[in-house]
């Protein structure tokens, strides 16, 4: 199986001439006209608590990638690594507001991101871990963005229609993640015998970090066959998916997430009335 056959088979579906550019354009934008009313019938607290836990996924890993800008190996792939953390970024301003919308509080996307303490964030721990080398950026990219593509794939039918809005948006963003992910991994576990042990111990250590995922979302078969597909295009080998304690969404970090939260949240909770 040649790269581009690769890459144009995790792309179909999502192919409307616009979809590998990370801003999304060439669509409308999804929540003109919606109606914010949560529906009746809804339970107002689980949906808040679900886009809180995928807004806190999306901002940790946004800030994540933000740590290459000025350190990514050629400055294409500095922009293009910032332009998705972007579009995370986005997608985490988006849940959030929902959020307060939800839970009645009124709260802005800022009280969630920058005025709550780490043990309170639930996002999942593969998005908190430090970016290691580019191989590891990469290998979590790719199944980062796989796991939140497939699960945003089913929220577009979701009741609420401001949930299914922002998923419909994120789908479209999420392709291109994906795309890019896939083409680096192909790239290095197919390339040099340096960049092939690099990528196949990315994918040993990424791998403890799986089964959490499938916890939160039930997206394991979709997930799997993505990096199936990638690495045997990359001559790479999937290590067993095996049971891991703890989650995330409880609340159970690694030890990593204070200081990255430190950094994100230093500036506004110095100056805590600043506008901008």
């Amino acid at each position: 199986m040649s790269d581009d056959h690769v890459y144009m088979t995790l792309a179909e579906g999502h192919d409307d001439g616009d979809a590998r550019w990370a801003f999304g354009t060439g669509f409308e934008d999804p929540l003109h006209g919606v109606d914010t009313t949560v529906p009746a019938g809804i339970d107002r607290e689980q949906l808040a608590a679900s886009c809180v836990a995928l807004g806190d996924d999306a901002l940790i890993s946004a800030q994540r990638l933000a740590e290459w800008t000025t350190r990514a190996p050629e400055l294409e792939e500095e922009v293009a690594l910032a332009n998705i953390g972007l579009d995370l970024l986005g997608q985490a301003r988006l849940l959030y507001s929902r959020a307060g919308q939800a839970d009645g509080t009124g709260r802005d996307e800022d009280a969630y991101a920058y005025f709550r303490d780490p043990a309170d964030f639930r996002n999942v721990r593969l998005a908190e871990l430090p970016n290691g080398d580019f191989a590891f950026s990469m290998v979590r990219l790719l199944v980062f963005a796989s796991w939140r593509l497939a699960h945003s794939e089913r929220l577009t039918a979701a009741a609420d229609p401001i949930l299914a809005a922002i998923a419909a948006k994120g789908v479209k963003e999420l392709a291109y993640h994906r795309q890019y992910a896939a083409e680096w991994c192909v790239r290095l576990g197919d390339g040099t015998e340096e960049s092939h042990r690099r990528m196949q111990a990315a994918l040993s250590d990424v791998a403890p970090y799986l089964d959490e995922l499938f916890a939160a979302h039930d997206v394991r078969s979709e997930v799997v066959a993505v990096l199936r597909q990638v690495c045997d295009t990359a001559d790479l080998s999937l290590p067993v998916i095996k049971p891991f304690p703890g989650s995330g969404r409880s609340g159970d970090h690694t030890e990593h997430l204070e200081p990255l939260m430190a950094e994100l949240q230093s500036l506004a909770r110095a100056h805590p009335e600043a506008t901008w």
